[in-house]
């Protein structure tokens, strides 16, 4: 596992709940380190262990921290390129949803080396999207849920996103009104307001 992707979760926990949660969080989860690095790679076990210590402390489950995760990481002003990086996917929700399969080719050119998840999508017809994510040995449809919501936000659609029931690594997304209520600035050429 990447630690880009651990460190979000660390900056996540350490932002939103404080450092001594974080600190309990590495006890329980058993890590041999303080921090993360941003640049290592690690085992997807010791991001599960922290996920369910995370979860546990703070009495959630590990798909609803996850999903808060995906949801900061593309809100936090502090990570405003992530934000952009899926900005570029297209003018509004629909044309985001459209282009979804090349975020990890995207991420790729920004990070190379970067192990990113594989993205599949299915239409059916002009508003209905299934997105399957395939990451072995981690289940990050969670992160990307939150991630979905937060970008429908950012473009002002009315969007109903869900976890499938029959399939974990499936995403079901229905998009209501891609004009819902005005969305965040997004300029192509200059930083956000």
């Amino acid at each position: 596992m990447h630690g880009l992707v651990n460190k979000a979760l660390q900056g996540f926990l350490v932002e939103t709940y404080g450092r001594q949660v974080w600190d309990t969080v590495r006890r329980d989860a058993a890590l041999p380190f303080e921090d993360f690095e941003a640049m290592l790679n690690y085992e997807p076990g010791l991001t599960r262990a922290v996920v369910a210590a995370a979860a546990s402390r703070l009495g959630t489950t590990p798909a609803s921290l996850l999903e808060d995760v995906g949801t900061w990481i593309v809100t936090d002003p502090a990570r405003d390129r992530v934000r952009r990086l899926l900005r570029f996917g297209g003018a509004d929700f629909r044309d985001f949803m459209m282009s979804v399969e090349q975020v990890p080719d995207r991420a790729r050119m920004a990070l190379p080396g970067f192990d990113v998840p594989r993205f599949t999508m299915e239409r059916s017809g002009r508003s209905r999207f299934g997105l399957t994510i395939e990451w072995p040995g981690f289940d990050i449809a969670p992160l990307v849920v939150g991630a979905l919501r937060a970008m429908a936000d950012d473009y002002g659609a009315l969007v109903l996103i869900e976890p499938d029931e029959d399939d974990a690594r499936r995403i079901d997304v229905e998009l209501l009104d891609n004009r819902h209520s005005e969305g965040r600035h997004f300029d192509l050429g200059g930083a956000a307001r």
